[in-house]
């Protein structure tokens, strides 16, 4: 390969460049923090879809409700 879309970065570049990797232990303990980080973000992130569609359920039985006359929405302004 001759070149690479970043300019300034080549081949030649990146084999003259060192890279540290941490030792696969460290790998696993941090991929392991990064799992029960996300699970929680995971949980409050389905929390939230299941509230929206329940919410958009309500709001169709609503509407279904003032348009067929189940309740008196004239009043309401």
């Amino acid at each position: 390969m001759s070149g690479s879309a970043q300019p300034n970065l080549s081949v030649e570049n990146l084999a003259q460049t060192i890279f540290f990797v941490p030792e696969m232990s460290v790998q696993r303990e941090v991929a392991s923090q990064l799992d029960r980080e996300t699970a929680g973000l995971d949980a409050a992130i389905a929390d939230a879809r299941e509230a929206i569609a329940l919410s958009r359920e309500r709001r169709a039985a609503l509407i279904s409700a003032a348009v067929t006359g189940k309740i008196d929405v004239r009043g309401a302004v």
